[in-house]
């Protein structure tokens, strides 16, 4: 696919979410190698803003471009819907400096722009496929961008109380954004309307621009257009704030609980990438950014060797091979587990079986590395000597020494392994696996 813009000009008018003022938006065509450019025509001179990595500004509740004391808010779900449908090269004017937040998805985007009847041009996308793994961490948040050809984002939102948490894995292009993710609406937390209020946000806020959690009740001016419309509406900003790379970005995007200021992180991380042309990204402690290393292996390589996924994947680092036939590994046990719901209500505590599952799965990755981890599924089959001794509570970091003592023939090991918390044993079990080919 060539670049592409509009054919006819546009408009569309509304109220900004944070500033409360009402917005006049007209969409304009714009030659090749243009890009997107954002023009306040309220201000002398018409200044224009070309949105990139480089001049985000405020990330409260919103993206914001900057430049020479020219501000723009809320830009994320415009650059979403152009994205989404893979316009690289548009005009945006506005008389404010806050886009319409309209419905507070980017569907009335979408549709504006389908109206302005997009068209190829004669010249090729700039295209960016990311040569190696990179991933920003900051407590139990997480982003991961993953080799990949293509643009896959898998998500899973969740707020802090456990109650509607949501997961969703989707393959992003014109027609899977327009349908899936473009109607998704903007959401805030009833608690959360006071602070920023007296901060000057979400001046124009209302339920006509967004959904209210209050409780365990979902508020609306209609029904839920999604019954994971929180989770989409997620990878909708994560859409928009990767669009500040200005390329076809060609990776996968695994997000844990992501967020405006969250998701440039990683952009920043993968412009660095472009920027330098290497394979290697060097760590940037402020950022918390684990590379892939050899001699251990971080939450990227766990998902690349275990067919494990969210909510059952329980181990969140190898810390080190000690030799062929041992390891350790950690899992964080944080209050977020969706477990801890129901198991038990106002007493927290890690089940036992999932103290075992974390040691298997710390096992079948060493069971893998027999067979150099390519196509085979390590099969939990057994276990035996299962003792608990103390209880695991949020909080708390499982330590997990996993050994394996004997194998039977090529596709059996027996493996003996127990989980510390400072030190102290908390369970222990032996394990039995057997090693079969991925189909």
């Amino acid at each position: 696919m060539g670049q592409r813009t509009i054919s006819k000009e546009i408009s569309i008018q509304g109220i900004g979410l944070h500033t409360g003022k009402t917005v006049k938006l007209v969409f304009k065509p714009a030659p090749a190698y243009t890009g997107i450019v954002f023009r306040r025509v309220d201000l002398y001179n018409k200044p224009e803003l070309r949105p990139s990595v480089e001049m985000v500004g405020d990330l409260i509740r919103c993206t914001t471009i900057s430049s020479n004391d020219i501000q723009i808010y809320t830009v994320e779900h415009i650059l979403s819907a152009l994205s989404g449908l893979h316009i690289d090269n548009i005009f945006i004017e506005i008389d404010a400096e806050e886009p319409p937040i309209l419905d507070g998805s980017a569907k009335f985007y979408v549709n504006l722009l389908y109206e302005a009847e997009p068209m190829e041009l004669d010249a090729e996308r700039k295209v960016f496929k990311l040569h190696t793994p990179i991933s920003v961490t900051e407590g139990n948040r997480s982003l991961i961008a993953l080799p990949y050809n293509g643009f896959k984002i898998t998500c899973t939102s969740a707020d802090d109380r456990g109650l509607f948490t949501q997961h969703l894995s989707l393959d992003i292009y014109p027609e899977s954004y327009t349908s899936d993710i473009a109607p998704a609406r903007t959401f805030a937390i009833y608690e959360d309307i006071e602070p920023l209020l007296r901060c000057g946000k979400i001046q124009g806020a209302s339920l006509d621009s967004a959904i209210l959690i209050k409780g365990d009740q979902v508020l609306s001016k209609e029904p839920l257009r999604f019954s994971d419309e929180f989770v989409r509406h997620k990878m909708l900003d994560i859409i928009g704030d990767m669009a500040l790379l200005g390329m076809d970005l060609r990776c996968h995007i695994i997000a844990i609980r992501p967020g405006h200021a969250f998701n440039v992180q990683l952009a920043k991380e993968i412009w660095r990438q472009h920027r330098e042309g290497t394979k290697t990204i060097a760590q940037r402690p402020e950022l918390k950014t684990s590379i892939v290393r050899n001699t251990a292996f971080d939450i990227v390589r766990i998902l690349n060797t275990l067919p494990h996924r969210y909510p059952f994947i329980l181990i969140d680092r190898v810390i080190e091979f000690i030799d062929d036939n041992s390891l350790r590994a950690v899992k964080n046990v944080t209050i977020n587990e969706p477990y801890f719901v129901g198991h038990y209500p106002g007493h927290p505590v890690m089940p036992g079986v999932l103290q075992v599952e974390a040691m298997a799965q710390a096992a079948g990755i060493l069971m893998l590395k027999r067979y150099q981890y390519e196509q085979r599924l390590a099969y939990f089959m057994s276990c035996d000597k299962v003792k608990f001794r103390k209880p695991v509570t949020p909080g708390d970091q499982l330590e997990i020494s996993v050994k394996i003592i004997k194998y039977r023939g090529d596709k059996i090991g027996v493996a003996s392994a127990e989980c510390k918390i400072d030190g102290q044993v908390v369970s222990s079990a032996e394990l039995v696996f057997s090693v079969v080919k991925a189909s």
